[in-house]
């Protein structure tokens, strides 16, 4: 068994449910002090974050990653139990398989490797994790971005361990996100009851008109960089329970996936429009989760394209597609930012699994990485 697979086994059995830690942080600077990886823990409330440094000079690559995972859903429902890391025909099982403790731990033993033969590369080599990834996402990698920040320490390339990959491992590369701005609707009608509704105002009839306005403007046509914007409702809540009360309010949560074609700004303009259009009495809560990113052309992509083909083989697809991720807080200052992990086939389901070929191959792409960005 490789280093990477035991190594990835063992955090997969702290059962580190978002935002605990349990204890995975301190195992991974424990491991990698011998190497010369300064750790500094950082605390903001109840999430354990961790900046992990080698090397005092620039340029900064730093592997970013999250110890935390969701939570297990019905233990009965696994075929192998969540938190024991069992190796099944080649695949490893177990929440955080996949997001992210394999890419977590890829990283870390493709920097073994690589501090051991390369004891005097150039630049320096850092850690971002956090264990509020999964979770709210208010007290990890944005603070501790933050922290970088204020004392003038700037990440110049970062790699996201987040599960990239479609096929096979490597062949999508994420070197964008689109935003992400929610919405929380409360339109207001009158409660009465369901055979006198000339008394009553039914507020899911007064919404229904600009909900199907909505779900039909076309918000923008994407670029060759971002799909178009898309609007989605994923909660619609009204009434009493009983089946003879016109409620009195109804409650719409619905999210923008957006591209860079248009600003968050202006959809929350074009929302408020329609809902005043159609004269609803409504409050409506904005939430900006973050701003779509990209990384252009340049030493991290060309790196990482350049990997990915010495290792497998195969060239890698660019791609901005899928949820969040932590890269949206890291972006802005300035750092290229690209995503590369294992299938996310099975991330955040039953029987989460990686295959352990697949860490082992992603292991060997993060160290040429570091060949092609340190070496000169």
């Amino acid at each position: 068994m490789s280093d990477t697979i035991a190594l990835t086994q063992e955090l997969i059995r702290r059962d580190s449910v978002t935002p605990e830690d349990k204890g995975c942080q301190i195992m991974l600077s424990d491991r990698l002090a011998p190497l010369g990886f300064k750790a500094e823990h950082m605390y903001f409330e109840d999430v354990e974050n961790l900046w992990l440094r080698r090397g005092n000079k620039g340029p900064i690559i730093a592997f970013a990653g999250h110890t935390d995972v969701v939570p297990t859903g019905p233990l009965d429902k696994w075929t192998h139990p969540p938190f024991e890391a069992n190796i099944v025909d080649g695949m490893l099982y177990g929440r955080g398989a996949a997001d992210m403790k394999g890419s977590i731990a890829a990283m870390v033993t493709a920097c073994e490797r690589f501090v051991s033969k390369h004891p005097e590369h150039e630049g320096s080599i850092a850690f971002l994790i956090t264990s509020d990834e999964e979770g709210p996402a208010i007290n990890g990698t944005v603070k501790v971005v933050e922290t970088l920040q204020s004392r003038g320490e700037k990440i110049d390339w970062c790699l996201v361990g987040e599960p990239s990959s479609t096929d096979k491992v490597g062949d999508i590369v994420k070197n964008g996100r689109r935003g992400s701005l929610n919405g929380r609707l409360t339109v207001k009608g009158k409660q009465g009851h369901i055979a006198y509704p000339h008394l009553a105002q039914n507020p899911i009839h007064l919404l229904a008109p600009a909900l199907t306005e909505l779900c039909s403007i076309e918000w923008d046509q994407g670029n060759a960089d971002f799909p178009p914007t898309s609007f989605q409702v994923s909660n619609l809540n009204a009434g009493t329970g009983a089946t003879n009360v016109i409620p009195g309010t109804t409650e719409m949560v619905f999210n923008f996936r957006f591209s860079t074609e248009v600003t968050h700004e202006e959809l929350q303009s074009r929302v408020e429009a329609v809902l005043d259009k159609h004269q609803l009495n409504y409050e409506l809560k904005w939430e900006l989760s973050g701003k779509p990113f990209r990384t252009a052309s340049g030493e991290l992509l060309e790196a990482v394209q350049a990997a990915v083909f010495d290792v497998t083989g195969y060239e890698t697809t660019l791609s901005t597609s899928g949820g969040t991720s932590d890269g949206r807080f890291i972006a802005p200052t300035g750092t290229q930012v690209i995503e590369l992990g294992p299938l996310n086939a099975t991330i955040h389901q039953i029987d989460e699994c990686v295959s352990v070929a697949d860490l082992d191959t992603l292991s060997q792409i993060y160290e040429t990485l570091l060949s092609r960005l340190l070496l000169k």
